[in-house]
């Protein structure tokens, strides 16, 4: 049975998603338009947006990535799996 999480949990979760969801789709734009400054200026933005909303978010609840720096003891397992989230 899929866990409850908090609110803020959530909704963080779905930022980051749909920030991440803009540096990926900007990053496939930049790969036929390398010289649309525009693009790559929002596409910078977007990249330092995710990486302050995933740093706030693993001071928070733990690690979202196996790269992340994790506390004693390993955090990475800790509930809820991302399949078990209720959104």
């Amino acid at each position: 049975m899929p866990l409850n999480t908090p609110g803020n949990m959530i909704e963080m979760l779905k930022e980051i998603q749909a920030v991440d969801f803009g540096v990926y789709e900007l990053a496939l734009f930049l790969d036929t338009h390398p010289e649309d400054r525009q693009a790559l200026d929002e596409h910078n933005k977007l990249v330092r947006k995710s990486y302050q909303l995933k740093t706030g978010y693993e001071e928070k609840y733990g690690p979202l990535r196996l790269d992340s720096l994790s506390q004693y003891p390993y955090q990475y397992v800790k509930e809820p799996w991302p399949w078990e989230i209720v959104y």
